[in-house]
Order: structure tokens, then sequence, then C-alpha cells
């Protein structure tokens, strides 16, 4: 059966859709596209008429996708450290032309399947079938999957026009956000990662590229100083400026304004979807809420995301009224998860919370895109809170809000091997939790995007700890 999707959910798939169609287009009829930081004023470029497509996306869904590692590796082959971002890698890897494909014969324009993939066949009682021959599971040919190897866009292109042409360039995976048209310029704000003037100074040198930077530095007070927004304002300046001269159009002051409004009334809307978890049972999981934000990078400045937020929310109302909830489980407890989700591995990270009813209800990562403002100089402060830009103070006091509003029982901290400057305080978090709130915390070792540092091992020892801590909490309470 399949599973029921929400109105709200079904546009907010069609926002971010559109958004690439239309990059794509924009590249077919010869326009300027670029990619952004997720972080960059989306509003800016919004009053230029860019297309502009998101690598950080692209990268956790290739990763979703489980072709991270041979991105991954890809950028390695480059040059590039495997101890550098894995959402970097993958877009370096992106920009050099590397894709996964999929394996195809030539001779019979078919894709050569890999045997390990595929799940058990079941009969119609639901047993996994056993072959004979073998002794081993049958498996299913609905879910066979081709092999999956590294091919170059430009290697393509140099081949002569022909049938090998053609299988390879149908053999790119296809799959949602996958296929972005090469850059025409980039732009970046390091508010969110420091990695990111990096990352995107190589995509820029890598393609020949114009570059437009806004450096948001760490501000280590609550308040972000008039000093500072002066900084950072005068880099907005600066930044219309060179996209006056990247596309030679003047800067047009309505389609900003609309931009502007059309963010403040998605990042409004989003940040009201994300109060739900807050209910208690939750109509939805945290895992819900990291799939939507990049609809809220990606389309925060059309009209449209907005409008399809508010969707979202009505069907969260309902779903509170009549007690559905997405969670597939009855929610026995509740935690925050702290990072960004170990892509490539959802089913692992979410099968031992499932089996002990552990629900995240409570997220930091997403509600830090909710930027609300009313004038430019609220704007550049609207971005200055960001994970990379906020002291430790306040970094504490979101978390603690969130985990006080969300009813948490205990906090899952994910040690992020491609996030070092969030994972780096991670350790004093942990014990301000534990101090502050009276919950148990438990940290494990991961990955935003490769694979190979995550041990489901360890992983599920935490979590059975972090259950067993919890179980203790609740039974002295109500002793």
């Amino acid at each position: 059966m399949a599973k029921e999707v929400s109105p709200g959910v079904l546009a907010l798939r069609k926002v971010v859709e559109d958004v690439y169609a239309d990059a794509r287009k924009a590249h077919a009829e010869g326009r300027l596209v670029g990619w952004s930081s997720s972080k960059f004023p989306c509003e800016l470029a919004a009053a230029f008429d860019l297309d502009v497509m998101y690598p950080e996306n692209q990268a956790a869904g290739i990763a979703a996708n489980r072709d991270g590692e041979i991105m991954c590796k890809a950028a390695e082959d480059l040059g590039f450290d495997n101890d550098i971002c894995g959402y970097a890698r993958i877009s370096l890897a992106y920009a050099a032309g590397k894709r996964a494909s999929r394996k195809v014969d030539f001779e019979t324009g078919e894709y050569v399947i890999n045997p390990n993939s595929g799940k058990p066949l079941k009969d119609e009682n639901g047993k996994v079938v056993i072959d004979p021959e073998t002794g081993k599971p049958k498996k299913d040919p609905k879910t066979m999957q081709p092999y999956t190897v590294l091919d170059d866009i430009y290697e393509i292109e140099a081949l002569p026009e022909g049938r090998e042409k053609e299988l390879r360039k149908a053999a790119i995976k296809p799959y949602r956000q996958m296929q972005m048209p090469q850059p025409d310029f980039v732009l970046c704000c390091n508010n969110i990662c420091n990695c990111m003037t990096k990352w995107y100074e190589n995509i820029a040198r890598m393609r020949n590229i114009p570059l437009i930077m806004i450096d948001i530095p760490y501000n280590n007070t609550v308040d972000v100083h008039d000093t500072n927004v002066a900084y950072v304002r005068a880099q907005f300046d600066h930044a219309i400026h060179q996209l006056e001269e990247l596309t030679g159009k003047k800067f047009d002051e309505k389609k900003f304004e609309e931009a502007c409004a059309n963010a403040n009334r998605t990042a409004q809307a989003w940040l009201r979807v994300c109060d739900y978890l807050q209910y208690k049972p939750a109509p939805y999981s945290g895992f819900d809420l990291f799939n939507h934000m990049a609809d809220v990078v990606t389309a925060r400045g059309r009209v449209a995301a907005a409008e399809a937020f508010e969707l979202l929310e009505k069907d969260l109302a309902e779903a509170v009224k009549v007690g559905k909830t997405t969670t597939p489980f009855p929610e026995q407890y509740r935690v925050m998860f702290e990072g960004i989700p170990c892509w490539p591995k959802l089913p692992n990270l979410f099968k031992p919370l499932k089996e002990h009813g552990v629900n995240v209800t409570a997220v930091v990562y997403a509600p830090a895109f909710g930027f609300v403002y009313n004038n430019m100089d609220e704007m550049v402060r609207a971005y200055y809170k960001a994970p990379n830009s906020v002291c430790i103070e306040q970094g504490v006091a979101w978390r603690e809000g969130i985990c006080r509003d969300n009813k948490v029982d205990g906090v899952l901290v994910h040690y992020n091997r491609s996030c070092k400057p969030w994972s780096g305080y991670m350790a004093e978090m942990q014990r301000r939790f534990t101090e502050d709130l009276g919950v148990p915390c438990a940290g494990f070792d991961g990955d935003q995007a490769d694979p190979r540092n995550f041990n489901e091992a360890q992983y599920e020892t935490r979590v059975q700890g972090l259950v067993e801590a919890m179980e203790a909490n609740k039974a002295a309470k109500e002793g």
C-alpha cells in the first residue's frame, strides 16, 4: 500500500521541481544560471530574475540515493582530501563533470544489474522465498538495481554522435535534483559554514566563472553589533553592483521587495510548521522536517513556496485535530536530533528509533532557515542567525528552548565528520543539556554524505543506552 502524501507535501515537491526545471530551461535557452549556498540572500538574485540552484540540497539528495560514496571518491581522485565536507566533495566532483550513472551494456542497450541489490522475494504468505540451488533468499526482480558507475559528461560530449553516446547520456542517474546544469556564476555566504568559502572558490576557479561572496563573521555576543551590520550591509550593496555587472541589468527594487515579502511569508509559515513538533504526540517526525529543508532553501523567495507551506500547515492542523501522525509507531519517547542526518543511512538511523518508540520531535538545523525581517538592517541581522555565526551561549539558548517547547526526554547528537565547526562544541553542548534540562544525551559518529564514516553497531548501542537512560529518568519522575 502506497504511503499517503498530504496536499501540502505534494505542493512543496512541485515547487522544488519547478525551480530546477526553470533552471534547466534557462540554461537550454542560453540564459545565466547559478549555484548558490543555502543561506546566501536569495532576495538579491530574485531582483535580477536569476535562476539559481543549491548544491547542498543536491548533495543531500545524491547521498540519500546512496551515491554519495562514489561521488566523494571521485573528488578524492581529483585531489580533494577525504577529510573535507562530504557535501563539498560531491559538489566539487559534480562541478568537474563527474556523474553517478547506471552501468549499461552497449550491445543490448540494457542496464547491467548488480546481483547484490534488491530485496528478498516473498511469497503470498509473506515468507522469504529460498532458492533451492543456492540456499539463499531469491531477489525480487522489481527491486533489482543496475551497477552504479562513475561517468564524465565531458567525455560523453566528446564522443561521436551515435548509440554509445546516447546510451551513456541516458544512463546518468535521473533522480530528483541530480541533473543540474553547470553554473555560469556562484553565490556564496559563509554564515552556514566556513567550508563554503573554499568550496565555492574552487568551483569558481574550476569553471572560470564569477564568484559573488558575502562574509558574515562569527559573532561572539548574543546581539549583533551595529558595526557588524554595517560591514555586511556594505557587502550586500557590493553584491548588488556585481550582479548588475553580471546581468547587464539595474537592480529592480520592486522585484526585490516582492522577493522579500515572499521570503518572509515562507519563513513565517515554515516556522509555524516547525512548531507542530511541540504537540504530544507529534503529527510528524523531525525527519519529515529535514526533508522539507530543501523546499525552504530552494524556493524561499517564491510565493508558491509560501502557499505550499501554508497548505502543509493546514494539513498538520487537521492531523492534530483527528489524531493522525506520519510516525509509523506509537510515540514512547521524544528526543532532539542534533545536527544533520546521515542521509546515506536514513533507514539505519530510523530502525532502532522505531524499535524503541523514539520520535524525533526537536531539530535545530531546520528552524535556522526561518529568516524574518522588516527592513534591510533587520535582514542583515536575520542572516547572522546561522550556526556558523552565533556564539555558543546563543546556540545553547536556542537548543534548550526547543527542547523545553518540544518536550523532549533526551538528546541524540550526531558528531558529523563533514561538519567539524558545528560538531566541535557538541561535547560542551551535551554537558549543558544534561545539567540545565536534566535529560540524558548520547552521541554517535557519522557523516551527512559519506557512508564510510557511519558505524551502525555503534549507533544502535548509543540509541539503546539513551533509551535506558530515558527509561530510568521516567521511572524516577514517576516514583
